[in-house]
C-alpha cells in the first residue's frame, strides 16, 4: 500500500521543484470521497487509484495527469461533482477527471452494447486529450495486477477486453512497458498452462544461455570500439506472450524459434545508427527479408528503430535493434513521453500530441456505425491486426492491415476515395480490387464520380473504417429499396380494395408501429417485419375484405421457372422429416445433393435446409431444440434440378461472357441468374445461379470454369 509521503518522494525523486501541495490535496480528496469503499480484496478502495497515479509517476508524467490518477473514480463512484473539482484542482484536472470517468453505464440489451458504449465513451475523450488513455491504461493494469477476487468467469471477461482493446490501444500510442504487462497478464489468466510452460522453458534457456549472451555483448561491443562508436547493448528477453504469439502465427514449436533473445545497440546520434547497421552487415551475413527501418519510416505511434537480424558471432540467428537514447525512452513510455519532466522543458502543447489518424478514423468509424456492436467490432477489427505499408502515388506511406486490399487503400486515403473506387493500379499493373497488398506496393486508386461502394467489397475488406462506410451505404440502399416495394405492396392492398392511396392515410396509423414517419412503416412491409394487409385493416378497421383466390396467372415465378419432374419422378426427398411437413432450402448456403445438411425449424415456414457449414447457423447457436437431423433421401433417376451459386472473376475481354455460359451448358449446367456484381476496365466480377442435379455436378461445372483461360477465380458462393 502506498502513502501519501511514498507517492510524493516518487514523484520528487524526477522533478524536486513540483507542486507538491496539489497531490497532498487530491490524495486526502480521494480518501475522504471513498471513505468506507472497499475492493473485492477487502482493501481500502482509496488505495486504488494512489497505486494508478504511481505506475503514472514510474513513467515521470506532469502533475496534471497524476492528480486525475489520484481522483479518476470520485465523479463516478462517490458524490463528488465537476464543480468541485473545478473549484479544488482546477479546470484541466476536472475536465481530464470527467473524461477518464465512465460516466452512467447505458441500458443495452447485451454485454457487447454496453462495451461498446464505454469504450465510445473513451474515445470522445481521449480524442480531446490523450492523456485521458494514459490514466485508462495505468486504471486497468492496476485492475489486472489485482483481480485475484473476482470470480474466475469474471476475471476471463475482464482480461479479454483488455487483450482486445486495451493492449492494442497501448500499442497504438506506443506505451509498450503497458502493454508487455497487460498482454502477459492476460495471457496467465486466459492461458494459463502455456504461459508456465514458456515460462519453464525460457528459465531453462536463460539458466543455460547466459553465457552465451555475454560473449555476444562483449563481441559487438569490441567490434563497436574498435570502429570508435560508443554503444551500450543489452540482451532483451521477448516476452511470453509474443513467443506464443509467433508460435500461433508460424505454426511452430518453441524448439524452432531462433529470435527468443533480441539485443538492442543505443548510440548518440542517428547517424551512428545507420554506422552500426553497416559495421554488422559487413562482419555478419543478413538474414534476408528480416530488415526493417523504422528510423527513415516510424510507425505511427512514433516508434523508430533499425531492426535487423544477422548470423551473429555464435553462428546463431540473432535480432538487433539498432536505437538513439531519445529513441530508446520514447520505444518504452510512447506519447507518455511527451508530458515526461525533462530538466528545462516545459510539458509541449495539446495540440502536439493529442490527434492521431487512427484515432480520427475510429471517431470516423463511430459516426457511421448505428450498433453499438458493429462498432464495437470494427473498432477491435481496426486495433488488433498486423500492418503492412504501402504507398500512395506521390510517395506518402500508408499504413494497413496484413491482407488489406486496394478498397481498404482507398478508405485510408479518404472516405470519398473508397466510395467512388472502380478500379486500381498496383506497382503501375492493373489488379483486382480484392488483391492483397504486400509492403512496399505503390497503389493508384481509379475513380468514377458515378460509382458507388459495392455490397461485395464487405466480404473481402479488413479494415473497420471500409467496413464501416460498406455497411452504412448498405443499409441506406436497402431501406430505400424496402421503402419502395413496401409502398407498392400497400398500393396494390388500396387498389384491390377500391381505396385511392395517400400518404396522409399512413401517417394516421405511425404510433400503431411506434413509427416516426410514412417511410418507417413502407420499409417494414418491404423487409417483412409488418404486413401489408395489417396496415390497411389499422387503417380501414370497419372494411370487410373477402379474399379471393390467387388466380392461377399469378403463380409462384419461381416454381414457373424450376424444371419439372416428369412422370413418377419426383424431388428427392429428405430424411428426418414429419410426412407433409412444409421444408424449403436456404438462400443463404443453396444446399446440394451431396451436401452434409441440417434442418432448423423456421416460425411460420416449416423447415429450412442450411448446409452444415452456412454462417447462418450460428445465429441458432443458442436454440438448439430448433435443430433437426436430416440427410438426403434416395433419389428418382432424374433428380429435381436445384440451385448452386458461383462466384466468378473473370477478364474483361470481347464474347468472355459467352464462352462462361457455353462451359457452363456443355456441362450440362443451366443458368438461372446472373448478377454483375463489380466491373472494371479489365476484371469482372459476377454471381451465377446455375441448376444443377448435385454436388458432383457443381463440382464438374467449377473444374471445366478454372480450365478457361479467361477466368481468374471461381468458387461455389455461400451468401444471398
Amino acid at each position: 500500500m502506498i502513502e501519501q509521503n511514498d507517492l510524493i518522494n516518487q514523484i520528487r525523486a524526477y522533478k524536486p521543484d513540483f507542486d507538491s501541495a496539489i497531490v497532498s490535496r487530491a490524495y486526502d480528496y480521494a480518501k475522504k470521497m471513498h471513505d468506507g469503499q472497499t475492493r473485492a480484496s477487502g482493501e481500502p478502495y482509496y488505495t486504488h487509484p494512489v497505486e494508478v497515479a504511481s505506475i503514472l509517476a514510474s513513467m515521470k508524467m506532469d502533475t496534471g495527469t497524476i492528480v486525475t490518477a489520484i481522483l479518476h473514480d470520485t465523479l463516478e463512484d462517490t458524490e463528488a461533482t465537476y464543480e468541485d473539482l473545478k473549484k479544488t484542482f482546477g479546470v484541466e484536472v476536472a475536465d481530464l477527471v470527467n473524461g477518464v470517468s465512465k460516466l452512467t453505464r447505458i441500458e443495452s440489451q447485451t454485454v457487447e452494447g454496453k462495451q461498446a458504449e464505454n469504450f465510445r465513451k473513451l474515445l470522445l475523450a481521449m480524442s480531446e486529450d490523450i492523456r485521458v488513455l494514459l490514466v485508462k491504461l495505468a486504471d486497468r493494469l492496476h485492475n489486472m495486477r489485482t483481480m485475484g477476487g473476482l470470480a474466475p468467469e469474471k476475471q476471463r471477461r475482464i482480461a479479454l477486453e483488455t487483450l482486445e482493446i486495451y493492449a492494442p490501444l497501448a500499442e497504438r500510442i506506443g506505451v509498450h512497458q503497458i502493454k508487455e504487462e497487460l498482454e502477459d497478464l492476460c495471457f496467465g489468466i486466459l492461458n494459463p498452462e502455456a504461459r508456465a510452460s514458456l515460462a519453464k522453458r525460457l528459465s531453462f534457456l536463460r539458466s543455460e544461455g547466459t553465457g552465451v549472451v555475454d560473449n555476444i555483448i562483449g563481441e559487438l561491443q569490441k567490434l563497436f570500439k574498435e570502429a570508435g562508436i560508443s554503444a551500450e547493448i543489452t540482451g532483451r528477453e521477448k516476452t511470453r506472450y509474443s513467443i506464443w504469439k509467433k508460435m500461433q502465427r508460424k505454426n511452430v514449436a518453441f524448439e524452432q524459434l531462433s529470435d527468443v533473445m533480441a539485443f538492442r545497440v543505443v548510440v548518440g546520434k542517428v547517424e551512428e545508427c545507420y554506422n552500426v547497421l553497416g559495421i554488422l552487415h559487413s562482419r555478419y551475413p543478413s538474414v534476408p527479408g528480416r530488415f526493417k527501418d523504422y528510423i527513415s519510416t516510424p510507425k505511427p505511434n512514433g516508434y523508430r528503430s533499425i531492426h535487423t537480424t544477422v548470423m551473429g558471432p555464435e553462428q546463431q540467428r540473432i535480432e538487433v535493434q539498432i536505437r538513439t537514447r531519445d529513441m530508446h525512452n520514447e520505444a518504452d513510455l510512447g506519447v507518455a513521453a511527451h508530458w515526461a519532466y525533462k530538466e528545462g522543458e516545459e510539458a509541449p502543447s495539446l495540440k502536439d500530441v493529442r490527434k492521431y489518424r487512427w484515432l480520427r478514423e475510429l471517431l470516423e468509424i463511430l459516426e457511421q456505425e448505428q450498433r453499438p456492436e458493429d462498432f464495437w467490432e470494427n473498432t477491435k477489427l481496426e486495433l488488433f491486426q498486423e500492418q503492412v505499408y504501402v504507398f500512395s502515388p506521390k510517395g506518402d506511406l500508408i499504413e494497413l492491415p496484413s491482407g488489406a486490399t486496394p478498397v481498404d487503400f482507398a478508405y485510408a486515403i479518404h472516405s470519398d476515395v473508397g466510395d467512388k473506387c472502380v478500379g486500381a493500379k498496383i506497382n503501375s499493373r492493373i489488379a483486382p480490387l480484392n488483391t492483397k497488398l504486400s509492403n512496399g506496393d505503390q497503389v493508384d486508386i481509379i475513380t468514377a464520380k458515378t460509382q458507388t461502394p459495392s455490397p461485395t467489397w464487405e466480404r473481402f475488406v479488413v479494415t473497420g473504417k471500409a467496413r464501416s462506410h460498406i455497411r452504412k451505404f448498405i443499409r441506406n440502399q436497402q431501406r430505400n429499396e424496402y421503402i419502395t416495394l413496401g409502398k407498392a405492396m400497400l398500393q396494390k392492398i388500396f387498389r384491390q380494395e377500391g381505396y385511392e392511396f395517400t400518404d396522409k392515410a399512413v401517417g394516421n396509423v405511425l404510433k400503431n408501429y411506434k413509427a416516426q414517419e410514412s417511410d418507417d412503416v413502407y420499409a417494414g412491409i418491404g423487409s417483412g417485419l409488418i404486413v401489408a394487409r395489417d396496415v390497411f385493416r389499422a387503417i380501414f378497421p370497419a372494411h370487410k375484405t373477402e379474399i379471393a383466390k390467387r388466380p392461377s396467372s399469378e403463380m409462384d415465378h419461381a416454381a414457373m421457372l424450376r424444371p419439372q419432374a416428369k412422370g413418377k419422378d419426383r424431388p428427392m426427398p429428405i430424411k428426418g422429416l414429419i410426412p407433409g411437413m412444409a421444408m424449403h432450402f436456404a438462400r443463404c448456403c443453396h444446399p446440394l445433393p451431396g451436401d452434409r445438411i441440417v434442418g432448423i425449424v423456421t416460425t411460420g415456414k416449416g423447415v429450412t435446409i442450411h448446409t452444415i457449414d452456412c454462417e447462418t447457423l450460428e445465429t441458432f447457436a443458442d436454440t438448439p431444440e430448433r435443430w433437426l437431423d436430416v440427410s438426403w433421401g434416395e433419389g428418382p433417376n432424374t433428380p429435381e434440378a436445384h440451385v448452386g451459386r458461383l462466384n466468378l472473376t473473370f477478364m474483361n475481354e470481347q464474347g468472355a461472357l459467352g464462352s462462361i455460359t457455353t462451359v457452363i451448358g456443355i456441362n450440362g449446367g443451366n443458368i438461372t441468374n446472373l448478377k454483375i456484381t463489380n466491373r472494371t476496365v479489365d476484371f469482372w466480377d459476377i454471381i451465377i445461379d446455375i441448376y444443377v442435379n448435385d454436388t458432383k455436378h457443381l463440382s464438374n461445372i467449377i473444374a471445366a470454369l478454372r480450365a478457361t483461360p479467361i477466368v481468374t477465380s471461381v468458387e461455389r458462393a455461400r451468401g444471398r
